[in-house]
């Protein structure tokens, strides 16, 4: 069963709740690798440590722009500050490929001179610790974004499900390394995890630039919309539709024709019908209708 949108306020407390999720179990899993990357000497260790430490940082700008992007609008910016998400999604894409590159650089420099491992059970253990929070981390946010559109949950979402590839491709790294004898796997798993890093990147950064550049809603979005308004047989050929997203909020406007014999008051009434029609489905929605005389 489809559940039913949220409104503006309710979305941005469902996602203040799960990037505060992020930041507390990023925090945990910098904690726990650094201490296992110490003891072991891993390199896949070491990138999986990095890339948790850049998604404590993308957290945290995430939690801060989803509090920014709420704010009510003001008389600096009419349309709200919604793509306050977007920007935080593009700063999370620049660290991760800044991650990528320098565990890459690690990981050659590795696999050129491979070294052994040390206390390979540790290292073992904490990456089966880091993926069971890493995937419980990952639900919470699925269920958050089935009910809102936050782009920047999203880009967060792509960080940690790439962490958690990257999670199980370093445990079977280490886990190889310690019983094949074989240290170069080791590296070799830090260079796939720099891999993953790069495309997960590259998703998110699409569709933080797909926000900020206004691209239309979905198209089923798009004939919700125009099936809402036409409910009202006095309302009809929907045009110039045009529609973008911008955090947690919707902006659309749109021409229709009317009947030219209707008074002002009744053709005002008709619009504000299809409004509140429109917000029954779409909450968070910023609406305009300019309302044309039939033929």
């Amino acid at each position: 069963m489809t559940q039913p949108r949220l409104t503006s306020a309710e979305a941005t407390a469902l996602t203040r709740r799960v990037t505060l999720l992020s930041v507390a179990t990023a925090a945990i899993l910098v904690a726990i690798k650094l201490g296992a990357w110490i003891a072991s000497g891993s390199t896949a260790m070491l990138a999986s440590m990095a890339d948790s430490g850049l998604d404590l940082i993308a957290s945290m700008a995430t939690a801060f722009a989803v509090r920014y992007a709420a704010a009510p609008p003001d008389a600096e910016h009419r349309f709200g500050h919604g793509k306050a998400e977007a920007f935080a999604s593009l700063l999370q894409a620049g660290l991760v490929f800044a991650s990528a590159a320098l565990i890459a650089r690690e990981a050659i420099g590795d696999f050129l001179d491979p070294h052994p491992l040390r206390r390979e059970g540790l290292a073992v253990a904490v990456m089966v610790v880091s993926t069971v929070l890493t995937a419980v981390l990952i639900a919470a946010q699925t269920r958050v974004l089935r009910r809102t559109a936050s782009v920047a949950v999203s880009g967060d979402r792509a960080h940690y499900a790439t962490d958690l590839a990257s999670n199980a491709v370093a445990l079977v790294g280490i886990g190889a390394s310690a019983l094949l004898g074989l240290n170069g796997l080791d590296a070799v798993a830090a260079l796939v995890i720099a891999a993953l890093l790069l495309w997960g990147a590259i998703g998110v950064f699409r569709e933080a630039a797909n926000q900020l550049m206004d691209r239309e809603l979905p198209e089923e979005d798009r004939a919700e919309i125009v099936r809402l308004v036409t409910a009202d047989g006095r309302l009809a050929n929907v045009h110039q539709l045009r529609t973008r997203a911008s955090g947690p909020y919707i902006h659309m406007q749109m021409h229709v024709d009317l009947d030219p014999e209707l008074t002002l008051e009744a053709a005002h009434q008709a619009i504000v019908a299809a409004e509140k029609r429109i917000l029954e489905a779409f909450p968070a929605a910023d609406i305009l209708i300019h309302a044309d005389p039939r033929g």
